[in-house]
Order: structure tokens, then C-alpha cells, then sequence
């Protein structure tokens, strides 16, 4: 059985390189543009390259570090009434 994919909360719009970030995936923006622009970021299984990709809820990103993959959940906390 595999562990759950943990959930980082957002609020309003995110972008795929601010993600990488904010859930720990990579230490810095630097870091988040080699691993997109070399292809081991995904976006609901499929492979993005667009580091300012909007996100939605419950998108699942992974990132593909060769020996292990991590991957979290969007979940929008827009509170907009």
C-alpha cells in the first residue's frame, strides 16, 4: 500500500513553478526551472515545460528525481463568496 499523496492548500491562483517551491519539491526558482524545462515535472501524468502553468484544484504534480518520484495535490482554499 503506498502512503497518500500529501496536499498543499493554496489560495487564489498558483503557478507550477511557485508550487514547486511552496510544497518543498525544489529549494529555489532556479531549481524549479531546470526541473521543468528538462522535463521531469508532471501535471496529471502529463509532462509540462510551461513553469508558469496555472493550476486548479486537486491537480496532482510530481516531479521525477531519477531513484524516486514526489508528487502533491493542489486544494484551493479560495474563499470568494
Amino acid at each position: 500500500m503506498s502512503d497518500p499523496i500529501p496536499t498543499i492548500p493554496v489560495r487564489g491562483d498558483i503557478r507550477l513553478g511557485q508550487l514547486l517551491k511552496l510544497a518543498n519539491l525544489v529549494e529555489n526558482g532556479g531549481e524549479a526551472r531546470a526541473a521543468i524545462q528538462g522535463g521531469y515535472v508532471s501535471v496529471d501524468g502529463e509532462v509540462e515545460i510551461r513553469r508558469g502553468k496555472r493550476l486548479s484544484d486537486g491537480q496532482v504534480v510530481s516531479v521525477d528525481y531519477g531513484d524516486h518520484i514526489e508528487s502533491v495535490v493542489v486544494a484551493s482554499t479560495d474563499d470568494r463568496s
